[in-house]
């Protein structure tokens, strides 16, 4: 039968898009033991056979969910302490961006996916490649700023496992909460506190006003 390489999409058969979202709000609704074709089928009102025009079988189906993790969140990170940045409190601003824009780093899903390594071996060695690979690139981002390569390496751990525990723990915090504590946690991470139009720029890319002036642009 055709796979995602050779199909069409017609109403009558979704599309690959269509079937790899359900899955994905099946992951994060109910667990990895619940992405099964049957009732993604039931979800989508289309046929259980079509779902092999897209897949080959299911476990294609949970290594594209895996892709769809790494890109986002593993690669979303990397390019945000890759992005340019003239200091090193721009730079930790943009990787702030990843914990409050889930276009850049999905927290559901990150907690979907360490819920799913506690049951496979295989997810659980991606997911350790995965904080291997986002430490390191905060690590980089700190050396780049003039960081010696210890202090980069425990300052980039240091804002990596407290996001980690931010997800695991599933904690919620308010806008206001977050955004008035994010000066302290710069300069926690940095050893530099953030400028007042540091911290507009940041702001004002979250639709969010802070609470400071310095009468400067």
């Amino acid at each position: 039968m055709p796979t995602a390489d050779n199909a069409t999409d017609t109403p009558a058969k979704g599309s690959r898009d269509a079937w790899l979202e359900a899955a994905f709000e099946l992951l994060l609704e109910s667990g990895v033991d619940s992405v099964r074709i049957l009732p993604l089928a039931k979800r989508l009102k289309l046929s259980r056979t079509s779902f092999y025009w897209f897949f080959k079988d299911r476990e294609a189906l949970l290594e594209a969910l895996i892709e769809r993790w790494r890109e986002k969140n593993t690669r979303g990170l990397v390019r945000q302490s890759e992005a340019y940045a003239e200091s090193i409190v721009e730079a930790m601003l943009n990787v702030f961006d990843c914990w409050l824009d889930p276009r850049l780093f999905d927290a559901q899903l990150e907690f979907a996916m360490r819920s799913w390594a506690l049951q496979s071996e295989a997810v659980a060695r991606e997911i350790d490649a995965a904080d291997e690979t986002r430490i390191e690139a905060l690590t980089r981002m700190f050396v780049a700023h003039g960081y010696d390569g210890l202090a980069a390496n425990v300052r980039g751990r240091t804002i990596y496992l407290t996001q980690i525990g931010y997800i695991s723990m599933k904690t919620r915090e308010s806008l206001a909460v977050r955004m008035a504590r994010i000066p302290a946690y710069v300069e926690i991470f940095t050893g530099q506190h953030p400028e007042p139009r540091e911290l507009r720029r940041f702001h004002a890319r979250h639709g969010d006003a802070p609470s400071v002036d310095d009468g400067a642009d």
